[in-house]
């Protein structure tokens, strides 16, 4: 599926054990399931494994609630010689009337890898 956002990547649903002290959901939790959904793109662009080598911004738009459903969207934003930015959005659903609420948003920089964990150049595009 995809819109605006890009393509959906991941849906999830955080559990009780990623809720933090106010009641929230871990920024870090989210943190990883966006490097995942990141990543699976990345991967399928450079046609191989990626590392993520950078997160260039990030911004928490509204706490993540025990009972949203996550929706994590990607797109590609830019492309260098070896590496790819990827635009992560997350967005989650809401209540019995499945509202859309705005998470975070990030930049996400990874870089392909050759066999030996080192820079190798992206296919053409």
């Amino acid at each position: 599926m995809t819109d605006q956002r890009g393509e959906v990547v991941l849906r999830v649903m955080p559990r009780m054990a990623d809720i933090n002290s106010n009641g929230h959901i871990f920024g870090g939790w989210v943190l990883s399931q966006m490097d995942i959904a990141g990543g699976i793109i990345a991967a399928r662009i450079a046609q191989g494994p990626v590392a993520t080598v950078a997160i260039e911004s990030m911004t928490f738009i509204a706490p993540i609630l025990l009972g949203d459903i996550v929706s994590v969207y990607a797109h590609e934003e830019r492309r260098g010689r070896t590496s790819v930015a990827i635009r992560i959005d997350v967005v989650a659903t809401r209540g019995r009337q499945g509202r859309e609420v705005g998470l975070t948003s990030g930049l996400f920089t990874f870089v392909a890898l050759d066999e030996n964990h080192r820079p190798r150049p992206l296919p053409p595009a």
